[in-house]
């Protein structure tokens, strides 16, 4: 029995999950979980990578504690943010991109190249966190002065396990510097922005081998979880999807990316894929509901909040992407700010919330279905979010489609088929 193992890290929580195939079925068991989350250093907010990757080989332990051989492993993270390296030193602190250094800058990177020509280039969407924002704001600040390297999270994770520094595509389709024509970083806006060359090699594909880690095969999955959750998903034919955790990430598999002004204008993105290209937009996500109950009331289980939701004559509803909801101090601040004070009790704010993203999900589908041409008659829908029976409902009535809740960890599932065609 080959076994191998899946290392999916999100921004709220890790986790380790082995997975092998048993009369022709990919079985799993998880054997490994731990918490992460965003720190407030200096006035910033700050990934503890150091504890990351002690986690990381805690959980490996426990894999080989529990199964006598692993064959390989890979990991896979949020997109996005990076490490900075001066020779085999890590540059501190790593920032999260829910900082706010970015606001300064956006208008400076946009006066090097205007934000239609870059996503004409990139077809990425606007997000002041993207890389790109974090890098210029890195380069105008001095911090990349004599930097040598630069990995994307999961990449430097696998670089402390085996040794191999590698670039690779799915995740690097986050950061608005990859060309829709080439697959590869697009060196017109390298040179706009005055970013060192050689931060940016070649980008390796989705099932590489790397090296070893105490005898186990490190293998690249397809580091944007997005992008191994997509692969993970038993879907019939090519319908939407709906990847929901911390964020909400909606979309479909096309052939090529949409570039289209009407693309651009609804803020859609093109991410890379494993063969094919990730039609889809950000919302922001089960964040809005995990930051109201750690405010309101850590200590109820999501089954009271939903029942509390649901027991709520609340009719209030606001834009579950506007800017004020990405960090706020406050989260009841905020929707009190959205709503005007509508708010009274905590039923309220939650049902407030699950309505809100189910709205949002609709008017994404909508968009969808004209950007591309297309209608379509299910929404399968995966992650955390998919154990919500009744946000499911609401999203199934939002959208008019067929909502299919897979409660599986579809990202776990994608990473680890993509490492088993790898080590066969």
């Amino acid at each position: 029995m080959r076994y191998c193992l899946a290392i999916d890290i999100g921004a709220s929580s890790g986790r380790h999950i082995v997975g092998w195939m048993e009369n022709g079925r990919m079985q799993t068991e998880e054997v490994y979980r731990f918490a992460n989350g965003v720190r407030r250093e200096k006035g910033h907010l700050v990934w503890d990578v150091e504890t990351l990757f002690r986690e990381v080989k805690e959980g490996i332990a426990a894999a080989k504690a529990r199964f006598a051989t692993i064959a390989s492993l890979s990991i896979d993270t949020w997109g996005v943010d990076y490490v900075l390296l001066k020779g085999d030193r890590e540059v501190l602190p790593v920032y999260a991109y829910r900082d706010g250094r970015t606001e300064a800058v956006v208008s400076l990177v946009h006066r090097r190249m205007p934000f239609s020509e870059l996503y004409r280039r990139t077809g990425c969407q606007f997000q002041s966190f993207n890389s790109l924002y974090q890098l210029y704001a890195d380069k105008i600040s001095g911090r990349l002065d004599g930097i040598t390297g630069l990995l994307m999270l999961p990449e430097y994770l696998l670089w402390k396990l085996c040794g191999a520094q590698v670039r690779e595509y799915t995740n690097a389709t986050t950061t608005g510097l990859v060309s829709t024509c080439t697959g590869e970083y697009d060196n017109g806006i390298l040179e706009a922005m005055d970013f060192p060359r050689q931060l940016f090699p070649k980008l390796s594909r989705p099932g590489k081998v790397l090296g070893e880690y105490e005898g186990i095969k490190c293998v690249l999955c397809a580091t944007h979880d997005t992008a191994s959750a997509v692969e993970g998903i038993p879907m019939e034919g090519n319908q939407p999807y709906l990847s929901s955790g911390t964020w909400s990430l909606l979309g479909v598999k096309t052939s090529r990316p949409l570039t289209g002004e009407s693309s651009q204008k609804g803020n859609w993105s093109n991410e890379g894929g494993v063969g094919y290209n990730r039609y889809q937009k950000n919302i922001m996500g089960m964040w809005l509901v995990n930051q109201l109950r750690k405010e309101l009331c850590n200590g109820l289980g999501f089954a009271e909040i939903v029942q509390a939701a649901q027991q709520s004559d609340c009719d209030v509803s606001v834009d579950a992407n506007a800017p004020g909801f990405l960090a706020p101090e406050s989260m009841k601040d905020a929707f009190d700010a959205a709503t005007g004070g509508a708010l009274k009790d905590v039923g309220g704010y939650f049902r407030c919330a699950f309505r809100s993203l189910a709205q949002c999900y609709g008017q994404a589908l909508q968009e969808l279905e004209i950007n591309t041409g297309r209608s379509f008659e299910k929404l399968y829908v995966v992650g955390g979010g998919a154990k919500n029976v009744w946000l499911n409902r609401l999203t199934q009535e939002a959208t008019g489609k067929t909502v299919i809740a897979l409660p599986i960890e579809a990202t776990a599932l994608g990473n680890l088929k993509i490492q088993m065609e790898a080590v066969q």
